[in-house]
Order: C-alpha cells, then structure tokens, then sequence
C-alpha cells in the first residue's frame, strides 16, 4: 500500500470544508421548502462538479500528476456509480409517494449517512488492504462478478416492503400516516411520532449499504491512497442530489448506462486480479472509464428504448392503499 499524503490537517480541513458546505446548502439556499427544479438542480451540479475540478488541479499542483490521475479517475468512478443510486431513489420515492417538496431533505440527510458510512467503509478497506494484501482478489473478483451480472441484464432489487429496516421501524417506532412537509418528526397532542419522510431515509441508508460495496473496493482499484479515496468518494456523493433532480424524469432514456457501468466494474476488477502480473497505467484506466461511460451515453441518445418503462409500485403497503396527487400527502 502507497503512502497516503493526507496530513490530519488535511482531512480536518477537508472535512470541515464539507460539513461548511453542506450547511450553506440547507440552511441558507433551501432553508424554504420547495420543489427543486430542473434549472435550479442544473445550477447545483455546476457547483458540485466545479468545485470537484479545483479540488482536482490543486492535488495536480500540491503532490504531483499521479495523485491528480488517481483522483480524477476515482470521482469520474464513483460520480457514475451513483448514477445507480438514482434508479434507486425513484423506485424508493415512488413506492412511498413522497411529495416533490420533500425529497430534497431526504435526500440531504441521505448524503450525510452515506458520507459517514462510506468513511467507515474506506477505513476498514485501507486496513483490510494494507495487512491483507491477498483481500485485493476478493475485492477484484467481486467486482468482475457484479459487472458480469449488470452486463447480463441482472441489477438490485429493491423491494422496500421487505426491508428488515421497513419491518423494524413499522414495529417499534410510531408513525404518522401523512406526511408534514419535510419534517421527520411532528408531535401529536403529547407524543411525538415519525412521519413516513423518515422511514424513507432510513430505507436510503440501508440501500446505499449495498452501493458501499461495490464502490468502494472499485476505487481500491485505481489508488490506495486513504485520502484520495475519502475526498475523490465524497465529492461524488455530494454531486448525488442535484444529479438526481436533474435527471430523475429522463433517467429510462439512458438504458445503455447499465451495460456501461457493469463493463466499468468489470474492468477495475480485472485491475485488481492482475496487479501483480501488470500495472495498468491511471491515465489508461481514465481513458477507458471515461469512454465507457461516454460511449453509454451516446448510445443511449442515439438508441432510445421503444417505450420507457418507468419502476412499478408494489401493491399492498398501507402508504399505497390511496394513490395521492403529486403534491400532496400520501394517505392510509
């Protein structure tokens, strides 16, 4: 394992920088509830992914071109690894019907979560690699297998009524049948109660668990730099929301992404199972990750599907007993 160049300085101050921006976001720029917009989301993405590229060029110019490399190549992995979270998010939205206005708070806490656990994640896979080193054939065979089941059409299954979180959280704590906003707890005469907005976070965080692990081990495979995994995952979380509001009602068009992102997978697997045999260079990883997902994308826009399937509701959950209009609460 590498030396990282992560000083505690550096991952206080990086820490602290997000947690500065995270609070600017809430507090400030949505402190009012509101339906995020396409052009408002567009803007936000700007922002993200701006702020992703200075962090880039100063790692450029701080350390050298291999840390900026390794860097780069990572965030472009994890930034289309999330795009998965997105199919995910509009299965989990539209199976509890959470109104447009309230989606954005869920979506921040959901961010937060996932940033501490993807920490611990990254802290345990730097252990496990630096004392282990044979762990890095589990991780790359792992990975090839996931690739090869997205390649062949397989992808996660999310069926939130059987969620052992849903189960939990329906059994023991008390819940409200109707939304208040973006409000997770409300009070009823003198008790309070969880409204369904945090069961929906709670469901988040458990389903980016298993986005954790593939993730994580595939930006193993392009650097194992602790720093450099951290800050190079983060960013591409922090991006996660805007993307999602940006491109949650175009998102069936691009049916190639899936294909694109199983060959990603596959391809840093193979990285991994080969190290030992041949070192391929970052700046050849960054080509063939970049022209995947490009070649994806353009593919999709050039091969539309004939019909786009939008994920189905499962039936029998008390929240879906009434459909409710777009906006408004969803009812027992």
């Amino acid at each position: 394992m590498t030396d990282g160049v992560g000083t505690p300085l550096l991952w206080v101050g990086f820490t602290a920088f997000v947690l500065l921006m995270l609070a600017l976001d809430l507090g400030v720029f949505h402190r009012k509830e509101h339906t995020v917009g396409h052009r408002e989301a567009l803007g936000w993405v700007i922002v993200w992914v701006s702020l992703a590229i200075v962090f880039n060029l100063w790692i450029f110019f701080h350390f050298d071109s291999q840390r900026g490399l390794e860097f780069l190549t990572g965030y472009l992995i994890e930034y289309s690894l999330s795009i998965d979270n997105i199919f995910v998010f509009i299965i989990i939205f539209r199976y509890f019907s959470v109104p447009a206005v309230a989606q954005h708070r869920a979506l921040f806490w959901g961010v937060l979560g996932a940033m501490v656990m993807r920490a611990a994640f990254i802290l345990v896979g730097a252990v496990l690699m630096q004392n282990f080193h044979w762990i890095i054939y589990i991780f790359g065979a792992f990975l090839v297998f996931t690739g090869w089941k997205m390649l062949n059409g397989g992808d996660v299954e999310v069926h939130p009524e059987r969620n052992p979180v849903v189960k939990l959280f329906r059994r023991f704590v008390p819940m409200t049948t109707q939304y208040s906003g973006s409000r997770m707890i409300v009070r009823e005469g003198a008790k309070k109660m969880a409204t369904p907005l945090l069961l929906v976070l709670m469901v988040i965080e458990g389903t980016d668990l298993v986005f954790a692990v593939d993730s994580i081990p595939a930006i193993f495979a392009v650097t194992q730099d602790p720093f450099i995994v951290y800050t190079s995952n983060i960013f591409a979380i922090l991006g996660l929301r805007s993307l999602y509001f940006l491109l949650a009602g175009a998102m069936t068009q691009f049916h190639y992404l899936k294909v694109g992102l199983g060959a990603v997978l596959a391809f840093v697997g193979i990285k991994m199972l080969i190290s030992e045999l041949y070192h391929i260079p970052i700046l050849l990883s960054l080509g063939v990750v970049a022209g995947v997902i490009g070649c994806a994308v353009v593919f999709s826009i050039l091969r539309p599907p004939p019909k786009p399937q939008l994920p189905k509701m499962h039936k029998g959950d008390p929240l879906h007993e009434q459909e409710p209009p777009p906006e408004g609460p969803a009812k027992n």
